[in-house]
């Protein structure tokens, strides 16, 4: 009896030596065949090598990919290395070396591992998101967004030239020219599809930076166990609200799913409605203004509910109330927006002691924050009518009750 040995590390050290040695995935831009795009997500070279969950993901793709090769495809999968960010800066400081140095070697690591596991990539397509060569390009894709504005009669991004042409020569914007460089490009600001803003942050003092809502978990960051907290900064944002009904209309015009057409939606986020405002009882020269979908139910509405960092809080807070109200922001303050969001079990909520006036009855409407509430979605205030939201129904039941109250904990 002849014992039959399948010796896996000759065999795939010798064909790969081969595949590596004919380019055997390296294609070319030209081809009569049917074309086929496998794109991974790329990894973070911030660790001495790969985790189970690369390969995980990897493993599917280059399936596919050799897949669509044998039914006579043009394949296209290349790999590269997300290699700036967090990740790669903490690594650097943990192990006391330059972040270039440990990239460099961690890049080398991840590209020996995924050749020994015997992916099809094309190596000669990589990207490396910190070469110069890659992220000029981003870099220059960023200016032309902060030099266009969305022109809603064309329904296409346009110089921002063209704005500064109209507030020269109409009549309506004759001051235009008298007013200072910083004046004009605050005013510029307002329709640049790059622009700045505040915008509440999770802010990681530790590490000195602002976290994503994936790296924080329970208050803290998810590298190093710091504590995050909410806080207003400074931001770049782009204006992708300006072309959301475009991007609706694009969803009528593509070969998806409806599951996946529904998400995209609901991503896009666009709400039809109106503005209502409720003026404040003990403040006549200050009201809050609400956006809904249901303007219909204002006449159902017993209390309204502001998102914890409101601009108009502190204006309108009670004296009795005042430590309660801070007390609870600073609970807030360590929940990332994720974890605001997903929570329905358990309500929580603060009374500002203000109350505001019903707009067509002229009832106390008394106001309370809470968490579920968000100061970046609407106006950071909602009107509450218990019928529609069980959130609007489970926190009156905490009106007897002083701060801090967390139901169902």
């Amino acid at each position: 009896m002849i014992k039959m040995v399948y010796e896996f590390g000759v065999i795939e050290k010798k064909w790969q030596q081969i595949w590596t040695q004919n380019q055997a995935y390296r294609i070319d831009n030209h081809s009569s065949k049917p074309k086929c795009y496998v794109l991974d997500m790329f990894p973070y070279p911030s660790g001495a090598g790969l985790h189970v969950g690369h390969p995980l993901g990897y493993i599917a793709s280059d399936i596919y990919a050799r897949y669509k090769r044998h039914k006579g495809f043009h394949v296209l999968h290349p790999m590269g290395f997300d290699a700036f960010g967090l990740p790669a800066e903490q690594y650097a400081l943990e192990t006391g070396q330059h972040p270039a140095v440990t990239t460099e070697k961690n890049i080398q690591r991840y590209k020996e591992q995924l050749n020994n596991i015997g992916f099809c990539y094309d190596w000669s397509r990589e990207v490396r998101t910190s070469d110069p060569k890659y992220y000029r390009w981003t870099q220059w894709i960023f200016l032309q967004l902060f030099n266009s504005f969305y022109n809603p009669y064309t329904q296409k991004a346009e110089p921002i030239t063209r704005i500064t042409e109209v507030f020269k020569n109409h009549a309506d914007f004759a001051q235009w020219s008298e007013k200072s460089p910083k004046e004009q490009a605050d005013i510029l600001m307002q329709y640049r599809l790059a622009y700045r803003a505040e915008s509440l942050v999770n802010w990681c003092e530790a590490l000195g930076t602002v976290l994503a809502n994936d790296e924080v978990v329970n208050g803290v960051s998810e590298r190093g166990g710091h504590p995050v907290e909410r806080k207003k900064m400074s931001q770049w944002f782009l204006r992708i609200t300006a072309f959301a009904e475009r991007l609706l209309s694009g969803l009528d015009q593509v070969d998806y799913p409806d599951s996946l057409k529904e998400m995209q939606r609901n991503w896009i986020g666009k709400s039809t409605g109106a503005n209502i405002e409720f003026q404040v009882k003990s403040r006549a020269d200050v009201s809050i203004k609400v956006f809904t979908t249901r303007p219909d139910t204002i006449f159902g509405v017993s209390f309204m509910v502001l998102a914890p960092e409101h601009d108009l809080l502190q204006d309108i807070v009670s004296a009795e109330q005042k430590s309660a109200v801070e007390e609870y922001r600073k609970y807030v303050a360590s929940r990332s927006e994720r974890e605001r969001m997903a929570e329905t079990k358990t309500i929580t909520g603060c009374f500002t002691g203000a109350y505001v006036k019903h707009p067509f009855t002229g009832a106390d409407i008394p106001v309370w924050i809470s968490e579920y509430v968000l100061a970046g979605y609407g106006t950071g205030a909602i009107m509450a009518v218990p019928a529609g939201d069980e959130r609007d129904y489970a926190l009156p039941n905490i009106f007897i009750y002083p701060f801090p109250i967390f139901l169902n904990r």
